[in-house]
């Protein structure tokens, strides 16, 4: 071996390392506070406790018709923080799968402060097209359903792989307009096949879990056309090209 091979050896940097969860940091954090309040309120608290937790941090509309003089302040919060609540292992781990798949391209795009940003308003959005479907009722919803179809609205936006086109990693394509989106074939098919089956939900047709347990159809859609319309309001200009294309970016956005 020559003197030539030996400091190609020598200088030569290992391969990179492949992280386990090719996520963004952002979205990794949201996942992990949303696992430790549904351990808090599985092993921690007691049921009174529980139903204490979801009437003071869940969105009930019935407070919008109360006279501010027979209630506390949680009205003011509530429209954000029932996001952060869920019912059951299978409502975390359905809301959890879909966070992954579309939070991760989104967050990549517009960073983490638009992200947050992004999450608290298209929670509110999704809380108010279901207290005005709903309006006085007392019924209580909980959980991130109405953030994950916010983030899969503005992911129709961009995410998608153009026709005819080579495919990028999903956050470095170009926003379509509104116009182009509906022009777009592969993102009018996820639409439709995402609005009816939240059509079917509403008419009583369980897609998935306990059919017990209703589903706030009504919050999906408010979320959904939330980020659909508005996600060019939290868009920046894409990242350049990185130099190398990592294959993990792509299978995971």
């Amino acid at each position: 071996m020559d003197d030539s091979t030996e400091a190609q050896m020598v200088t030569e940097p290992p391969p990179p390392r492949i992280p386990i969860f090719n996520l963004p940091g952002v979205v990794l954090a949201s996942l992990g506070l949303l696992a430790a309040i549904y351990a808090v309120q599985l092993f921690v608290l007691s049921d009174q406790a529980v139903e204490w937790m979801f009437f003071n941090f869940g969105f009930i509309p019935l407070r919008y018709v109360t006279p501010l003089s027979q209630q506390g302040p949680q009205l003011f919060w509530t429209p954000v923080s029932y996001s952060l609540l869920h019912g059951g292992l299978e409502h975390l781990l359905f809301n959890g799968l879909w966070l992954m798949a579309f939070g991760a391209p989104v967050a990549r795009r517009i960073g983490t402060a638009r992200y947050l940003i992004f999450w608290l308003l298209s929670a509110i959005a999704s809380a108010a097209l279901h207290a005005a479907l709903n309006w006085g009722a007392p019924t209580l919803l909980i959980g991130a359903s109405g953030v994950v179809s916010g983030l899969m609205g503005a992911a129709c936006r961009f995410a998608f792989p153009p026709e005819r086109r080579t495919p990028l990693p999903a956050h470095l394509n170009r926003r379509l307009s509104i116009g182009e989106a509906f022009r777009s074939r592969t993102v009018v098919m996820f639409m439709l096949f995402w609005f009816v089956g939240n059509i079917l939900i509403a008419v009583g047709v369980p897609l998935i879990g306990d059919s017990a347990q209703p589903i706030a159809w009504d919050a999906h859609i408010g979320g959904f056309v939330f980020g659909f319309f508005l996600f060019a309001l939290f868009d920046r200009k894409p990242p350049e090209m990185p130099p190398t294309l990592e294959t993990s970016d792509i299978l995971q956005s």
